[in-house]
Formats: C-alpha cells, structure tokens, sequence
C-alpha cells in the first residue's frame, strides 16, 4: 500500500551560496503550489571564527545582527512572491548538527529543502552538512543541485 506524502510545513536552509539560493526558490515554487508554511532558517558558523573574533563579544554581536538583518530579506522574498505563511530561525553552530537536533523538533516541518554543492576530489569523501542532515534528519530531505 502506497501513501501519498503532503507536505503542509516546508523548512529551507539558507545561505549566500548559490546552491541554497536554488534550494530557497524551490522551496518558495513549492510552498504556492502546496499552500504550505515556509520556514527559513539559516546557521552563523561559529566554528569558521577565529580566536581573537571568538573572544569579541562586539564581533559575534554583529555578526548575528548582519546575519538577522540578511534573514528579513529571505522572509521579504518570500512573501513577495505569495507564500501566505512565512518565518525564520536563526541559530548559531554547525549547520547540520544544529538543523537537525535543535531546528527540526522546534519548528516541526514536514521536508527539509537544502542546496548540495556537488564536490569532486578528495572533498567528496569527507562528507558535507547537507549529507549530514540527509542521513540524520527525522523528516524527508530534499536536496537541489
């Protein structure tokens, strides 16, 4: 026996990549179509940070603000294109660890949408957060390439 699966809350991890902003539009494409709840949600990546930012509390504080404002632009986009049902998160962390322990029990959504940049090389065999969410997310994921 076959179930259909509907997704009434869609969850879109965003950042200024280029693959996420595929994923993003696909997720506000999918969204209308299904007259679905989007939530945007996007990780400052505390691991990236030096020590001397790490240890400025000025330089985190601002970071976190910029990345804030930056979020009200992905809700903006979305509303202007006719999503009726639009929030953000924002988070601090690893992407994938945080997404899936901490951002899928909070916002409940039904699918994860998240942009893969395709690797070649050795960088393909050390994994990325988009295959960690993949593996550990207690929800269906979609990955946009």
């Amino acid at each position: 026996m076959t179930t259909k699966t509907v997704f009434k809350h869609i969850l879109v991890g965003v950042d200024d990549s280029d693959d996420a902003r595929l994923a993003f539009q696909y997720a506000i494409a999918t969204a209308i179509q299904r007259h679905a709840r989007l939530t945007i949600v996007s990780i400052l990546e505390s691991h990236e940070l030096s020590v001397y930012e790490a240890l400025d509390k000025d330089y985190i504080h601002g970071e976190r603000s910029e990345l804030d404002e930056h979020i009200k632009s992905y809700v903006k986009q979305a509303r202007d294109a006719g999503v009726e049902q639009v929030d953000a998160l924002v988070s601090e962390g690893k992407p994938g660890e945080v997404i899936v322990n901490d951002v899928i029990p909070h916002a409940q959504a039904d699918v994860l949408i998240i942009g893969s940049i395709a690797k070649k090389g050795l960088k393909r065999r050390f994994g990325s957060q988009a295959a960690y969410m993949a593996k550990y997310a207690p929800i269906s994921v979609l990955v946009i390439r």
